[in-house]
Order: C-alpha cells, then sequence, then structure tokens
C-alpha cells in the first residue's frame, strides 16, 4: 500500500540517493514507514544492506529516477550534490520532488534550483541535524528550505526521518542554518577541550572536570556526546575529519559571501586543516583536539589525576 502525500496523493516511489552513516539509517525508517524505497549507493554492500532491510536496488541512478515520485539525497557536500543532481534532473519526470538533505552551499544549491525549475522538478532544501543516533532515532531536526506547498506534500517522508521538519525559509534557509548550526559545534569541541585542559592542568581529574562542565552553565550536546570520546582517545569515529574540514569550510565560505565576519571560526577552520596532514583525512572528526592537547603538553586521554585520600563525590 502506497503512503501518502500531505495531500492525500499517494507516494508510490521513493528513491534514496546515498547510504552512509545519516543515509543508511534515515532509508530504513522510510521503509519502516512504509514507503516504496528504492536505494542507490557507490558502495554495493551498502545497498546489500538496505535491500535486506526491505528496499529495492536499482539498475541505475538514471533508470530509478525515471519513476521516483521523489527523491532525496544525502551526499558529502556541494560536488558530490551537483554530480549527481545533474543526473536525477535528467531523468526526473515533472512534477516529481527532490529533497536534498546534503550539507551543501548557497552557489550550488541555486544552480540546483533553477536546473529543477527548468526541469519542472520541485526542489528542497532540507538538511539534518541530531547525529547518527537520532538518524537511527527518526528524532532528527530536518531544516526545510523552500516552497511551502511542496513542504506540505512531502511532510509523511520528513516525519518519518525526523520529530522536527518545518519549513524555516525560501529555498536556502535549510541550507545556511545547517551549516551555522554544525560549525557551532566544532566551536563548541574546541573550547571544550581547552576547559578540560584548563581544569585538569589546576589538578581536576579529568572525568571529573567533565562531569562539573556537564552539570554547570558550560554544557551543552558537544559535552555529552563528545566530552567522552575526547578523554577515551576515541575522537568519535563515526564522522571524519574531512568532512568536519569541509562543513567549516562551507561556514567560512558562506560568511563571506553574506558579508558576515566570523573571526573565530575561521582560526577553527585553520586549526581542523593543520590536522589532516598529521592524521589523514579519515580520522575521527575529534582528532583535531589532540592538537590542542599536543600543544599543552597534555594529553587528555593518557593522564590521570591520582584522587586523594578521602576525596568523595559530596
Amino acid at each position: 500500500m502506497a503512503a501518502m502525500s500531505g495531500d492525500g496523493e499517494p507516494i508510490q516511489s521513493v528513491l534514496f540517493v546515498g547510504l552512509g552513516n545519516m543515509g543508511n539509517p534515515m532509508a530504513r525508517n522510510l521503509i519502516a514507514a512504509g514507503f516504496e524505497v528504492t536505494v542507490v549507493d557507490l558502495d554495493p554492500e551498502r545497498v546489500d544492506v538496505l535491500v535486506q532491510a526491505g528496499a529495492t536496488a536499482a539498475q541505475s541512478l538514471t533508470h530509478a529516477a525515471t519513476t521516483a515520485d521523489v527523491v532525496l539525497t544525502s551526499l558529502p557536500g556541494p560536488t558530490q550534490v551537483e554530480a549527481v543532481g545533474g543526473e536525477l534532473l535528467g531523468a526526473l519526470a515533472p512534477g516529481s520532488v527532490w529533497i536534498d538533505l546534503s550539507t551543501n552551499d548557497l552557489d550550488c544549491g541555486r544552480r540546483m534550483e533553477r536546473a529543477a525549475g527548468e526541469a519542472g522538478v520541485f526542489l528542497l532544501d532540507a538538511p539534518v541535524t541530531g547525529g547518527a543516533e537520532g538518524a537511527e532515532a527518526g528524532t532528527l531536526n530536518v531544516l526545510v528550505g523552500g516552497d511551502p506547498d511542496v513542504h506540505r506534500r512531502v511532510i509523511p517522508i520528513l516525519r518519518a526521518i525526523g520529530d522536527r521538519y518545518d519549513r524555516l525559509g525560501p529555498f536556502g534557509a535549510g541550507y545556511v542554518a545547517k551549516i551555522a548550526s554544525v560549525s557551532l559545534c566544532y566551536l563548541h569541541s574546541v573550547c571544550l577541550t581547552e576547559a578540560l585542559l584548563l581544569g585538569v592542568k589546576g589538578g581536576v581529574e579529568p572525568t571529573r572536570m567533565l562531569d562539573v562542565i556537564q552539570h554547570s552553565t558550560g554544557r551543552s550536546y558537544v559535552a555529552d556526546r563528545y566530552g567522552p570520546e575526547i578523554l577515551n582517545g576515541g575522537y568519535d569515529d563515526t564522522f571524519a575529519l574531512e568532512l568536519a574540514v569541509k562543513d567549516l569550510r562551507l561556514a567560512v565560505e558562506m560568511a563571506g559571501s553574506l558579508g558576515a565576519d566570523l573571526a573565530f571560526t575561521a582560526r577553527v577552520l585553520d586549526l581542523y586543516r593543520s590536522t589532516v596532514g598529521t592524521y589523514g583525512a579519515d580520522a575521527p572528526h575529534l582528532i583535531a583536539m589532540q592538537a590542542i592537547e599536543r600543544a599543552n603538553d597534555l594529553v587528555l586521554h593518557q593522564h590521570q589525576v591520582a584522587t586523594p585520600a578521602g576525596a568523595t563525590n559530596d
């Protein structure tokens, strides 16, 4: 049985392109919600995993696009969005909807919007926040920009992947909101690391210092989610360093195009860029924090301070 659109029309076919750490669980949640989902990814193993969950493997991207009512893309960045978008817009039927879930920039997005309009395809920018755990749980915040009527039409799809899916404004609003919010995550990570180092250098045991931060006015998602990863030396391998650099670069470039001066963001980008040569593009994104640790001659996961006799948690 086909799922229904927000206007009561059946959505017969959904094409999902990009089955990475975010795309895979989003596609599975669409399957669980009753949509007929066809999937495409460069990695055949990722496709096989989704086929086992109930998806159909596309013969090719263009072949699948010809019969899709709605296509969703979850891709690494503008280069991939433009390449895939070119293929999609040559195959999608007029009246179909393309929802781009990727972290993208305005220049690429606007080129794709113009091309979509010429092809008679409706394009929404709808990047997501909430991390891999939110993608798994179907609780992502979907940041939507575009035509309100098209947004209403695909609300059942957005509801399957997120618990917030409000339209923020015209096309491009979602891209801007995503880049602004995700850049704050990296800035928070730097500030968290410096706060931990200050406390530990002053004699506070690392896990206790993190606990203080988590129960103070400095508490944040970053402290809760990434603080333990910094202290255990894992540095969160669910997201690559090169993708963090890409996000920060998009933030700085967008700031320039909009006339905003984001001096601290630019410095954090320089920090992240400098670590790629040391640790590699595929290293965990939080490995950039180790550059701060080493500059302070104190790698937190290697450092333990003995708890004084008689000390308690009171």
